[in-house]
């Protein structure tokens, strides 16, 4: 087994192990639309295993910044069949990513909907919202009778992006959006059914990915999750705890047949995370950093080191369309430029170059 070798994921037949990470990237204007730079991003990217989309949000009440894409009006579900088409034809695969961004948001940017939260505890800071900067808003607790309103959101978008095209979806539990915070003791202080011990706190998560898995097909599903990168304010910071919540959270996972589990963790190669590998029993992706560009080595190794079935990169994607060859090849990569991951237009987007064959 090696980076380079096919991966059945689902029903899906990658033709290698390395997967783009889900990269917010802000390019689809106020109306949520992808339009073509969008198209040509990840076509140019085709060759990768599989591509995650960036986040898409399932309601207007879950879009969590300016430029962010849907999966909601028929307009974005068009934008996002000429993507799906123009990567297909260029041989790659590809699956939505449904990010409700929870109270990671402001009704500045969501077009005034309520900002909703399993607690109604407010991140510390400010947010960017189409009329510049503003203090996060303290966002209102779900009730219990609005939760299967909030899941059927995820079902129709899920829904929404197979017949926008997409191989599947990516249901995003990670980096402190609403299902994080679901799970997180610091963002979720619920009493009832969906609050107070680390299995009531798993329980939301686990009834959203059972719901999709039941709506689209489990093998066309897979969840992100980030234990302990502790962001947003979706603190995880009690050990015990966390190997409470997130093994209860993977042994509901467990039966249901999911496409894969994708982890983003400091220590893929660490007890807690290879405990959760084992518990999940199926494919299993890993994301090694969000502070520090994974490397060509190390993402060989840990796919060598059977470490994890293949590894999620973000930074060198966005600066390498051709990733696949280069890494293939041992041959020179082209280095990110921050200033342009969140910007208009084509620069730091579509200009990056690939090496001539």
């Amino acid at each position: 087994m090696n980076l380079f070798s096919p991966l059945n994921l689902g029903d899906l037949e990658l033709p290698n192990r390395l997967v783009m990470a889900p990269l917010t990237r802000i390019r689809s204007g106020q109306s949520g639309v992808p339009g073509d730079l969008v198209a040509l991003h990840y076509t140019q990217r085709a060759s990768l295993g599989l591509i995650v989309s960036e986040g898409t949000y399932p309601s207007h009440a879950g879009q969590g910044f300016p430029g962010q894409p849907g999966l909601v009006e028929p307009e974005q579900l068009a934008g996002w069949k000429a993507v799906t088409d123009s990567v297909h034809a260029a041989g790659g695969r590809i699956v939505a990513q449904v990010m409700h961004a929870g109270r990671v948001t402001h009704e500045a940017t969501n077009g005034g909907f309520p900002v909703v939260a399993p607690s109604a505890i407010a991140i510390n800071g400010t947010t960017r919202t189409y009329d510049g900067k503003q203090a996060y808003p303290v966002p209102h607790a779900l009730t219990a009778e609005e939760l299967p309103g909030i899941i059927a959101e995820f079902v129709l978008a899920s829904q929404n992006a197979i017949a926008a095209g997409f191989d599947g979806v990516e249901l995003h539990g990670a980096n402190g959006y609403l299902l994080h915070e679901f799970l997180s003791p610091a963002s979720n202080v619920r009493d009832d059914s969906w609050g107070g011990s680390p299995e009531r706190r798993a329980r939301f998560v686990i009834d959203v990915v059972t719901a999709v898995a039941a709506a689209i097909g489990a093998d066309k599903v897979g969840l992100r999750i980030s234990p302990e990168h502790n962001i947003q304010d979706a603190l995880e910071t009690d050990a015990t705890d966390l190997a409470a919540t997130y093994g209860a959270l993977v042994d509901g996972l467990a039966p249901l047949g999911l496409a894969y589990l994708s982890v983003l963790h400091a220590d893929p190669r660490g007890e807690f995370v290879q405990n959760l590998r084992i518990r999940f029993g199926g494919v299993f992706l890993v994301n090694s950093g969000f502070g520090a560009i994974t490397a060509r080595d190390e993402a060989l190794a840990l796919v060598r080191d059977d470490v994890a079935d293949a590894v999620v990169v973000g930074r060198a994607a966005i600066a390498n369309p051709d990733l696949v060859h280069r890494w293939q090849n041992d041959l020179p990569v082209n280095d990110p430029n921050p200033l342009t991951y969140y910007a208009d237009g084509a620069e730091g987007y579509t200009d990056y170059p690939a090496l001539a064959s």
